[in-house]
């Protein structure tokens, strides 16, 4: 009994020495170990396709939607698994809105109102092109509902023309040339 007991007091000092050496290394080589958040946005895959955020990154037309998402805090939303649709307005369509519009919901004070533009223009859930009919209104994250109409093959959703619909790894962008404003 007393060498099982022995053992045990040995087995223990010894890993209480591992341990404790290995936090005096680290502190002696005064480096600072800090653990950092990352959300879902961080994760690295270069074999699946890409999502939501990361095909608007890569698109020269929705730099003005980016920069938006980014202020709005909501790269790592838009980056889950969704299923999520996106009517993504290009810089186009950012610049048709008066003067000062974009810069002043950029700042600060204004994230939750940025928010609720974003939202207006995200729906949980894929709404492919041949699933949209004309007189349907979808429940947006935000804002209210969105209502599609149709002309001839045009697909609009509030009267903003719907130019492309790319499909993403979480979900589905549809570019248009307005941005919507909740009513």
């Amino acid at each position: 009994m007393k060498q099982i007991l022995s053992f045990f007091a040995i087995a223990g000092l010894l890993m209480t020495s591992c341990q404790s050496g290995s936090k005096n290394e680290a502190n002696t080589t005064g480096d600072a170990q800090t653990t950092e958040h990352v959300g879902q946005s961080g994760v690295i895959d270069e074999t699946s396709a890409p999502n939501i955020v990361q095909v608007a990154v890569g698109s020269p037309d929705h730099t003005t939607l980016v920069t938006a998402v980014k202020a709005a805090g909501l790269v790592d939303a838009l980056s889950n698994a969704g299923p999520f649709t996106v009517f993504a307005p290009t810089n186009a369509a950012f610049d048709k809105l008066p003067p000062g519009t974009v810069e002043g919901l950029l700042k600060p004070e204004k994230k939750d109102d940025l928010e609720n533009i974003l939202g207006y223009h995200t729906y949980v859930g894929v709404l492919k092109p041949e699933w949209m009919n004309d007189g349907q209104q979808f429940d947006m994250v935000f804002g209210g509902k969105v209502t599609i109409t149709k002309n001839g093959d045009k697909i609009l959703v509030n009267g903003s023309e719907i130019v492309a619909s790319i499909p993403t790894s979480n979900g589905m962008i549809h570019v248009i040339g307005d941005v919507l404003l909740p009513k």
